[in-house]
């Protein structure tokens, strides 16, 4: 056999390693009826792409090249309408009226895709879709060619058709959103802050329990990392707004 043929599995392998090294690949899919306006924040000394923020067209995807432990979370927005400068608003997830979030987050209620893909300690991905900031529309996070112990961080049941009526968010007599019990109650208690602030104490709500047995993949509250933390090693993941069930 050429020796050409016998280095080929070589410089494949090789290939993949420096493609892992030098970042990942975000592929965000909109399988919504309508359109979508992700939302992105890259964490404190992290690249935010795209300026965090742009349009998604029922049906289109758009490919994000992150570098190698880039962390941040990523929403969708939705209702939203801009003027050529870039400026109106969102009836969910909106940032501050800006099409291109730069720096800003989203306003609640809104389902957030959280990852930190690799640290200065270990090279695995850590990711999870969390409603601890409340729910606007279903989601959810897989690496591409999956791995061993990669999993699926989703919530794909839209919990608008379910909200209780204490967390709606209404436009328009439709209801967009649902608050978490933090947003909705503000108190310590539902909000996992000062003497709630730690696992021993913060236990989950009522409507924790709620949105969990809905969205078993998702973080319910700001404590429940055993069932909602996924942790991988891929080069690319897919980021699905409104994921088929």
């Amino acid at each position: 056999m050429p020796t050409s043929c016998l280095l080929l599995p070589f410089f494949l392998y090789l290939l993949t390693s420096l493609c892992i090294t030098n970042g990942s690949q975000l592929i965000l899919v909109n399988n919504c009826l309508e359109s979508v306006w992700p939302g992105i924040l890259g964490s404190a000394g992290k690249t935010t792409p795209k300026d965090g923020g742009f349009h998604l067209g029922s049906g289109e995807e758009v490919v994000l090249d992150v570098p190698e432990k880039w962390s941040g979370r990523i929403w969708g927005r939705q209702g939203c309408n801009f003027d050529n400068n870039g400026k109106g608003q969102c009836d969910t997830g909106d940032c501050s009226g800006q099409l291109y979030c730069k720096g800003m987050g989203g306003a609640p209620p809104a389902t957030m895709v959280e990852m930190t893909l690799g640290t200065s300690t270990s090279p695995l991905h850590f990711y999870d879709v969390s409603l601890v900031d409340g729910f606007n529309l279903p989601v959810s996070m897989k690496p591409v060619g999956g791995g061993i112990g990669c999993g699926v961080a989703s919530c794909e049941v839209d919990l608008n058709v379910c909200c209780p009526s204490a967390l709606e968010v209404r436009t328009g007599g439709k209801v967009v959103g649902c608050k978490s019990a933090c947003l909705a109650m503000q108190s310590a208690k539902y909000c996992c802050t000062g003497n709630y602030s730690n696992p021993n104490t913060c236990k989950p709500t009522l409507f924790a329990h709620l949105f969990k047995a809905i969205c078993p993949k998702a973080y319910s509250y700001a404590f429940d990392d055993s069932s909602s933390l996924n942790k991988c090693r891929a080069s690319r993941y897919v980021i699905t707004f409104c994921p088929p069930r």
